[in-house]
């Protein structure tokens, strides 16, 4: 079958002819950067909206901005590209973020009720995937529908991890240091059930995927933050270059490797 005359639902092809995703394959690599862009997601936030002085409101409208910018960039791809679908992660840790943040600082919302709402949203956002798509597979990502339900779910998943991830380590008062190890230990869990159990690969992706949020951000407040509240004290500044730096190392490699694309079968 011709690009010509393929149907809507098949996966473009890339200049070798083998038909992609406009994802990255679930490897290491993906969950080692994943950890990295939720850390900037939360640094990065607390960076710009304080010596910006743009305020929440106006980060947020900066943000958004340069997410959709990005977004468009990524929709009119043929393929995935390492920078490009990473860039989009990043800018969407930091929506996330900031989202939550302005639910909670701007409209005081509390952190059990941003949680419980942000679940629900995420809940949603699978209902109405699953129902148009008959599929939560991200091996699958080759429509604008279906990437369309991906980044809004990943949009959802940000936003509860900041909430959720915020409630554990303030709202519980068990400090960021013992949160990140807490998610961590939950996301051995979900490894664990994963592989050794044979639990739905599809089912643990996209919990594990949650959490590695509240993870993220509980390593990037435990470095950044002063030492009088659990802290390091090494500044968003700092926190966000290293992360940037090893997000960029990463990106580059997968860019020169391809270890992390993904290859379908040709259909006839």
């Amino acid at each position: 079958m011709t690009s010509s005359s393929a149907s809507p639902s098949t996966p473009p092809t890339n200049p070798w002819g083998t038909l992609v995703s406009k994802v990255p394959e679930i490897t290491l690599f993906f969950w080692i950067i994943k950890i990295l862009c939720t850390t900037i997601g939360e640094t990065a936030a607390d960076w710009i909206n304080t010596h910006l002085k743009l305020g929440l409101v106006g980060t947020s409208v900066l943000m958004i901005a340069l997410t959709v910018a990005a977004l468009t960039l990524q929709f009119r791809a043929k393929r995935y590209i390492p920078t490009l679908y990473w860039l989009v992660v990043v800018l969407i840790s930091v929506v996330g973020t900031l989202i939550t943040d302005n639910m909670v600082d701007t409209f005081n919302i509390s952190l059990w009720t941003s949680t419980a709402i942000f679940s629900l949203l995420l809940i949603a956002s699978f209902i109405g995937w699953y129902r148009a798509e008959k599929t939560l597979s991200i091996h699958s990502i080759f429509t604008v529908r279906r990437e369309a339900f991906y980044w809004l779910t990943v949009l959802f998943t940000f936003a509860l991890g900041t909430a959720a991830g915020d409630l554990v380590a303030e709202g519980l008062d068990i400090g960021y240091g013992k949160s990140a190890l807490l998610f961590a230990g939950l996301i051995a869990l979900v490894t664990v059930a994963h592989f050794a159990v044979k639990l739905d690969a599809i089912a643990t992706f996209w919990v594990a995927y949650v959490l590695t949020r509240p993870l993220g951000a509980s390593i990037g407040d435990f470095l950044s933050q002063d030492t009088d509240v659990g802290g390091l004290g090494l500044g968003t500044v700092t926190t966000s270059l290293i992360f940037l730096a090893a997000i960029v190392g990463v990106v580059i490699y997968l860019t020169v490797s391809r270890k992390d694309q993904i290859r379908l079968p040709e259909t006839a």
